[in-house]
């Protein structure tokens, strides 16, 4: 889909500089979780993008994007003062990284990838499939969604520190099976091959996005 202006319904706070924008669905729109937007919006005069993963189960109506603000960002704060009825341009989806509905999953997120990873995981419990979460994050956003997945069914474990040095995270990784999903910036992805080829697993077999 190219660019197309869509409609703000709601901006919520998440966590501690983070929140999460729902969209209006552009006319036939299929996104699936796990996928990436990209995201531009008009900022003091120009044009700026960036790209988005969707951090809802499914894009039907309307879906979620879940937003880091960096107040020294280019986009990121401009998105955090957006309100219902305003507008920005959707592009997408992009990505092969997505859920395409697997009985077991294993998600792994630091930082931001708790998006992707909160709406996976709360479609592949709707699909009636079972739920690992590890999320790493010394101020963890969306703990109201992780509750909820947990209280569905979801074992979420959330952790501050490394991974490979927490007895917690290997215990919890090497009792779940299924397909693996690695959300986070580069030295997050680097930590978690270590901990799921320690814990049985093959890191070449994850799908996994590289936040930069």
């Amino acid at each position: 889909m190219d660019g197309t202006e869509v409609e703000v319904k709601a901006v919520r706070n998440v966590g501690e500089g983070t929140i999460v924008l729902e969209i209006e669905s552009p006319p036939e729109f299929d996104a699936r979780p796990g996928q990436f937007l990209q995201v531009a919006g008009t900022v003091d005069g120009e044009r700026v993008t960036r790209h988005y993963t969707l951090s809802s189960p499914d894009a039907d109506g309307t879906f979620e994007i879940t937003v880091g603000v960096d107040p020294e960002g280019d986009l990121s704060p401009w998105l955090a003062e957006r309100e219902a009825g305003e507008t920005v341009t959707v592009a997408g989806p992009f990505g092969r990284s997505y859920y395409e509905g697997e009985s077991r999953v294993v998600l792994l997120a630091g930082g931001p990838g708790v998006g992707p990873v909160v709406g996976i995981g709360a479609r592949a419990l709707a699909d009636g499939g079972d739920v690992t979460i590890v999320y790493r994050d010394d101020e963890p956003a969306h703990e109201g969604r992780l509750r909820e997945l947990e209280a569905d069914g979801a074992t979420v474990l959330v952790t501050e520190g490394s991974l490979t040095e927490s007895a917690a995270v290997r215990d919890v990784l090497s009792r779940a099976d299924g397909q693996v999903f690695v959300y986070g910036f580069a030295d997050f992805l680097s930590e978690a091959h270590e901990v799921l080829a320690a814990t049985g697993h093959d890191p070449d077999d994850a799908k996994e996005e590289n936040f930069g």
